[in-house]
């Protein structure tokens, strides 16, 4: 079946999706979410998943794809307004790991493979990638450029999933 994010809370380890043809919310537990590749999802992302009506109600037992909500009708970050649109869409993919990230201030580092400096990650380029939060040590790909702030990233996904042109 196909619905919509309700909300999707890491440290609880659960969240819930909308069915898009309307019913009952269905429990998308971080253990699906997991297996999919991924920690977290965006509130408002569009999934996939196949369901199980269990005693508790419906639940999530595998999700099959992931599309981020569509924010390219939001205007650009500030760090990126200076930037022309060729440089961001000429950014490639590496391989990443994250150092830290805290949701509550918004922002985080990850280092990159062979590059000496960190790579900001800020919490409204995650969730544009359809990421809510990150945990330390996850691996990820990020498209990077060099920002206001150092390397900032213009878009990060889960390792997962770094391949896929979805």
């Amino acid at each position: 079946m196909r619905g919509v994010v309700k909300w999707f809370d890491q440290a609880k380890g659960f969240g819930f999706v909308v069915d898009a043809t309307g019913g009952v919310d269905i429990l998308l537990h971080a253990n699906v979410l997991r297996n999919f590749g991924q920690s977290s999802v965006a509130d408002g992302a569009q999934v996939e998943i196949s369901v199980q009506d269990t005693a508790r109600g419906m639940q999530a037992v595998a999700i099959l794809s992931i599309k981020p909500p569509d924010w390219r009708a939001l205007p650009l970050l500030a760090d990126f307004e200076d930037i022309g649109e060729d440089v961001i869409n000429m950014a490639v993919l590496e391989p990443a790991r994250v150092k830290w990230f805290d949701k509550i201030k918004g922002f985080g580092f990850a280092t990159v493979f062979k590059r000496p400096e960190d790579v900001f990650l800020h919490i409204e380029v995650l969730r544009q990638s359809g990421l809510s939060d990150l945990a330390p040590g996850e691996a990820l790909a990020v498209k990077a450029i060099d920002g206001k702030r150092g390397r900032m990233a213009v878009e990060i996904r889960a390792w997962d999933l770094a391949s896929s042109d979805t």
